[in-house]
């Protein structure tokens, strides 16, 4: 079955395309593609973001990370340094996260976004320091999204 694909604001949007592989994606965040789209925009773009399932994100995983596992958010690079490249996400990771958090999927959709196009421009959490300044970019830009800080300390 072919994936829906779906530019944000009835075209091409400035964060690229969002394509809906697995059709669930609707059912569980109302205007999911315009949430993505402006999400990835607003952090710096990226050409395609990929809004599938566990089962692909757990594939993609282990054949280029080397982890058996389904993740939230993979950002790929592009090979062409005139492109952005490329977020995928997994449904029922982000819908686990999101509960166990007690986020709204949407607000958390946003944050992974932001975050895997930030990891696309450059920025990294490997080190405190990096770290620290990944999540203020992401605090500082869903800010913008109207979406409340998830590293706040509540």
């Amino acid at each position: 079955m072919p994936a829906d694909r779906e530019a944000t604001e009835g075209g091409r949007s400035p964060a690229g395309e969002v394509i809906v592989a697995d059709p669930a994606w609707r059912r569980a965040i109302p205007r999911v593609a315009a949430i993505a789209g402006r999400a990835a925009a607003l952090a710096g773009g990226a050409d395609a973001i990929v809004l599938a399932n566990d089962r692909a994100v757990r594939r993609l995983n282990r054949c280029h990370r080397g982890r058996d596992k389904p993740t939230n958010v993979l950002s790929f690079a592009p090979t062409d340094p005139a492109q952005a490249g490329e977020i995928i996400l997994a449904l029922g990771v982000l819908r686990r996260e999101a509960l166990a958090a007690r986020r709204r999927p949407g607000h958390h959709l946003a944050h992974l976004v932001v975050h895997g196009a930030l990891h696309l421009a450059g920025h990294d959490h490997l080190h405190p320091g990096a770290a620290r300044r990944m999540e203020l970019a992401e605090a500082r830009i869903l800010h913008r999204l109207g979406v409340p800080n998830p590293w706040k300390r509540a």
